[in-house]
């Protein structure tokens, strides 16, 4: 990678693109299909919002749009103008809308996940011909690997502590992590789990009607930052030393 050698004119680009790309995300949420089994709630919950009343909140689009062009702007400057910033950049827009939408609901819809799948597994592919190498293509491989596979053991020990839409999530942030190396990779999973960990626990004293079921898909997208931006240093201190 080359760290802030492309100039503000790609960290501008960058940042309207993911910008405009997130509205019509933003504003095909209130089309998603109601989930035919929500997750469960006690009774003094409040209940699960729809996705229809969800898109058509006030400011979902602009505030969405906001968010994803600053983080936009934060990738581009991290990475430089590399092909793996072409999928971090597919997936801000998706990412943005998921985490509010799995903070609203729990859940983390299909409609939203798969598609993000079918762009980013051909463009990690076109890593090969584009880069000259395959260690993007490996790392992609690996990371869903490793992230998904991951995750599913967490899921197959205790379902009630994650949805398989984490599981989802996390193959497919393992791929877009996993194109940038090892650092990136597990420096971002692991902070994702460190931030879900201490995020739910607020969630939970800022909110006494929560469920002991939190959303992590937030704090697994925010977790990507943190191995974006922090991940090489982490790498070069791991290799070196203090």
């Amino acid at each position: 990678m080359a760290p802030l050698a492309d100039g503000p004119v790609l960290v501008v680009a960058c940042a309207l693109l993911c910008a405009l790309a997130t509205l019509p995300v933003a504003a095909g949420v209130a089309r998603l299909p109601e989930p035919t089994e929500p997750p469960a709630r006690r009774d003094d919950e409040a209940p699960r919002p729809t996705y229809a009343a969800i898109g058509a909140a006030r400011g979902l689009r602009a505030g969405a749009a906001v968010v994803a062009g600053i983080l936009g702007a934060a990738l581009a400057a991290a990475t430089g103008a590399t092909w793996a910033l072409v999928l971090l950049l597919v997936l801000v827009p998706p990412g943005v809308v998921l985490a509010y939408v799995d903070l609203r609901t729990r859940m983390l819809p299909n409609r939203l996940v798969f598609p993000t799948y079918a762009v980013v597994v051909p463009l990690a592919l076109l890593g090969r011909p584009v880069s000259g190498d395959w260690d993007g293509v490996v790392g992609s491989a690996l990371g869903w690997a490793v992230g998904g596979g991951f995750f599913l053991l967490l899921w197959l020990l205790s379902p009630a502590s994650l949805g398989y839409g984490d599981v989802r999530l996390a193959g497919l942030i393992g791929i877009v992590l996993g194109h940038l190396g090892w650092a990136p990779l597990l420096l971002g999973l692991w902070s994702g789990l460190l931030l879900g960990g201490v995020g739910g626990l607020l969630l939970r004293l800022l909110d006494r009607r929560r469920s002991r079921a939190y959303p992590l898909g937030p704090f697994l997208l925010l977790g990507v930052v943190v191995g974006v931006l922090l991940g090489p240093a982490a790498g070069s201190w791991a290799v070196s030393g203090p």
